[in-house]
């Protein structure tokens, strides 16, 4: 068998331990699914040992003798809190969580408009997935559990520690605490205590430190040196990004510090994926009939998927879903089209505001995630994004992504960019084939008019 680059995807739904030749051909993938608890409204959780588990099991999958680097990335502002022994005292908050809203508006209130243009470089909203809301709400409501953590660590972080005994970070998973500096003393000095409870920061590269999730993405279709061609990654959520040697910021999405020269400008929302999930459970389709049922339904109905708020670019807790526009001959096949298409309008709404920090529109788009599997998604995509959609061979972008800093922290490839290059291909093309603009206009209305009312709801 030939050497073999590893990478691990702890994701929302799944760690995915996928392996692949050194050119970037999938080998072999290992996928190890996990429950998301919900025991109270607003609230989204996560057994971390659920994380390790699949890790272990999908490692035990490859052949040992083959693997000839191990990289990791994962789903961020998701916190576990363990103690000395790197034993979970709670059940992991994940990133739909919006149990903290209150605490994070509280702290967001403190800073000014100025005061955020100085420390984050813009216009940021502190929302309940912002770290220090969830340290202050668990030094708040668990003080015992508090004074027994050592550390507040993401999904990878709490794999990476177990396997190899070093706590450590990378800048880009310490989302708003830390900048090009490292950590945010403004923000840090928040809770008290917190400091001393963050691991150090590492060089993504670093043996296996890894990085987020979005920005593993980034890296596995060789975004940052794409010039005008941006991504779309269709996972339990979406996320849409661009990269400019600009580092100028956006409304309601997140400019990462610099990468090898260029900015990443990207927004992520709240519900892609789960969207069809949650539509998935209501109407009773098994999730391969949903994607039948919204071949044969026709335009019409505008769902926007609010399902647990929004993150980008509303960055809105109290946002609900809706669908609008139905009648008396809308069916069931109509509203499972109308589920892809609110997700897909979402990715053009964080899209304006991609295109407004780099500086110009990007002329394609890459496609990736478990939401690329679907050819009537894509088309979907490039219909309501009106560009092309281009889809790449690896979905699993994350899982090649980290592969690819493993390789790279193992001296295979000099750097990423230069891995990203002999593994990153398109697999198929598709062009906008209809117009959407009506329906989205539509969908960018409906927050506005029903904001208030949501407001009331909650």
């Amino acid at each position: 068998m030939n050497d073999l680059l590893v990478g691990i995807d702890a994701g929302t739904t799944a760690v995915k331990v996928a392996a692949f030749t050194v050119d970037g051909r999938p080998v072999r993938a290992h996928s190890t699914g996990y429950p998301i608890s919900r025991p109270r409204p607003g609230w989204a959780e996560q057994d971390p040992l659920d994380w390790w588990r699949g890790t272990q099991e999908g490692l035990a999958a490859l052949p040992d003798d083959a693997v000839r680097s191990l990289g990791i990335v994962s789903q961020v502002n998701t916190h576990v809190f363990v103690d000395e022994s790197l034993e979970p005292l709670a059940p992991a908050i994940i990133w739909q969580d919006q149990r903290c809203a209150a605490v994070a508006a509280e702290l967001d209130s403190r800073f000014t408009a100025a005061d955020k243009e100085r420390i984050w470089g813009g216009p940021v909203v502190l929302d309940a997935s912002f770290l220090p809301a969830r340290a202050e709400w668990f030094a708040r409501t668990r003080p015992a559990l508090w004074e027994r953590t050592r550390w507040v660590l993401s999904p990878k972080d709490f794999i990476a520690a177990r396997l190899t005994g070093r706590v450590a970070t990378d800048l880009l998973s310490s989302v708003r605490i830390a900048g090009p500096a490292g950590y945010i003393p403004e923000a840090l000095a928040l809770v008290d205590g917190l400091a001393d409870r963050l691991p150090p920061i590492m060089p993504a590269e670093s043996r296996l430190v890894g990085t987020m999730d979005a920005f593993g993405a980034v890296l596995g279709t060789g975004l940052p040196w794409s010039g005008r061609r941006g991504m779309v990654l269709c996972g339990t959520s979406l996320v849409v990004a661009g990269a400019s040697a600009a580092s100028a910021t956006a409304a309601g999405i997140v400019t990462f510090p610099p990468y090898d020269g260029v900015s990443v400008h990207a927004g992520p929302t709240q519900a892609a994926g789960d969207a069809v999930r949650w539509w998935s459970q209501v109407s009773g389709l098994d999730i391969p009939s949903v994607f039948t049922s919204a071949e044969s339904g026709s335009s019409g109905v505008v769902f926007t998927p609010y399902l647990m708020g929004e993150r980008a670019p509303l960055w809105d807790s109290s946002a609900r879903a809706t669908f609008l526009g139905l009648s008396s001959a809308t069916s069931q096949a109509d509203m499972s089209r109308a589920v892809l298409e609110g997700v897909a309008m979402s990715g053009r709404h964080v899209l304006e505001a991609v295109e407004q920090a780099c500086g110009f529109t990007l002329e394609s788009l890459t496609f990736s995630g478990g939401g690329a599997r679907s050819a009537l998604w894509a088309q979907i995509f490039a219909d309501v994004l009106d560009r092309p959609i281009e889809r790449l061979g690896v979905h699993d972008s994350g899982a090649l992504g980290a592969a690819l800093l493993g390789a790279v922290s193992a001296r295979i490839y000099p750097s990423v960019a230069e891995a990203a290059a002999a593994t990153v291909s398109v697999d198929q093309v598709f062009t906008p084939s209809r117009s959407t603009d009506r329906l989205y206009s539509v969908y960018r209305d409906a927050y506005e008019a029903l904001r208030d009312i949501h407001t009331r709801l909650v």
